[in-house]
């Protein structure tokens, strides 16, 4: 059984990994790697790679950036060449970003089956270009991987036959148990001179939020008041360092001292997964608009405050650590500071984030590899 597999962006990257490492386990499958390169900074994907042992791509597209419309374009045109010469029995696809969309649907229109890892996900606000993914890429895979039961109803109530859903857990979990200890060893809190539980940690890339100048006015000028009560930490997206200078809200930073950093809030560039994963286990809260970022710290039991309106992962609300704030700037303010006053209190592991889900998916594949409807 020949599989590619896609990653395209960073958040991709611990998916694909436990993945990948559990076909290897099994003679029966060939597993080829493609990078789409739609997160193209070199640097940064190979790290990347490294920290979570990842198999070299057999193939980068390297299509970079570009609109929405040209990159996924783009990413059709050189995934299909890849395509008609490899003859793979499946594509396999993960997450909510251009590449899934775009190699999803290239490979239905020639024939190949698709399987979505991490399907059912809904915000139901399709003003944000992941939903739209999500919502494309389910209505055409033939294996519809989920990690909570509230996607397996939003497949349903879309019509999706239940026969083609499987509830797995979460692939994401299956990466950070792994590497939980191995990143308990950095040294990255030295290196940024924080003491655990002393600071918070932030990360915002959305395009709702960093491309109207005055919502991320409204959640840095939150931060920035936070930042009198704790250091508050920022490691940067590229695109978002270049709206804030872009804005001219710079001035919302702190220049770090040459001893333990006091009150204020200070930039980073972006950090690798077992830095930014120690910095996030130790943090006192985090604020960010990431959706990866709301299961992780619902594992690592860390308060979670979502600079969003809504969250297509509702377990991370209902049994985790997060709390939707929104992005007005009194009520980031007030939720952080009640927060902050509390005790920090257990939370229960959702369902099946086990540190198995890689293994679960791949044993549903080999299962029904002679039923998968083959290319005409």
């Amino acid at each position: 059984m020949k599989i590619v597999n896609v990653v395209g962006a960073r958040p991709n990257f611990m998916k694909i990994a436990p993945l990948l490492e559990e076909m290897s386990r099994h003679s029966e499958l060939r597993a080829l790697l493609v990078h789409t390169g739609q997160h193209y900074d070199a640097a940064m994907s190979t790290l990347f790679f490294q920290e979570l042992a990842i198999p070299a791509p057999d193939l980068n597209l390297e299509v970079g950036s570009a609109s929405h419309a040209v990159q996924t374009a783009l990413i059709m045109q050189r995934f299909e060449k890849v395509l008609l010469e490899e003859k793979p029995d499946l594509v396999l696809v993960v997450g909510d970003v251009n590449s899934t969309i775009a190699c999803a649907l290239t490979s239905v229109k020639l024939g190949i089956p698709v399987a979505h890892v991490e399907a059912g996900l809904r915000s139901f606000d399709r003003s944000m270009p992941e939903e739209i993914n999500r919502l494309l890429t389910d209505a055409i895979a033939e294996y519809l991987f989920t990690t909570e039961k509230t996607a397996n109803e939003n497949l349903l109530r879309e019509g999706i036959p239940a026969e083609k859903i499987h509830f797995v857990g979460n692939v994401m979990i299956d990466t950070l148990l792994k590497h939980r200890d191995k990143a308990a060893r950095s040294q990255i809190l030295t290196q940024l001179r924080v003491q655990e539980q002393t600071y918070g940690l932030v990360t915002l890339h959305r395009p709702s939020n960093v491309d109207c100048p005055p919502t991320l006015e409204a959640i840095l000028s939150a931060l920035s008041a936070l930042a009198q009560r704790l250091p508050i930490l920022f490691p940067c997206h590229p695109r978002t360092r270049e709206k804030i200078g872009a804005f001219h809200l710079m001035h919302y930073f702190t220049q770090p001292t040459n001893g333990t950093l006091s009150r204020g809030m200070y930039l980073y560039e972006p950090l690798g997964y077992l830095d930014f994963l120690k910095l996030m286990a130790e943090a006192k809260l985090v604020l960010t608009d990431s959706g990866g970022i709301q299961e992780e710290t619902t594992i690592l039991g860390v308060p979670c405050l979502s600079l969003r309106e809504n969250t297509e992962r509702p377990v991370t609300v209902t049994g985790g650590t997060n709390t939707l704030v929104g992005v007005a700037r009194e009520q980031i303010i007030a939720k952080a500071l009640e927060i902050l006053s509390q005790p920090r209190m257990p939370y229960p592991v959702p369902e099946l984030w086990d540190g198995h889900a890689a293994k679960r998916i791949v044993q549903i594949l080999l299962e029904n590899f002679g039923h998968i409807p083959q290319r005409p």
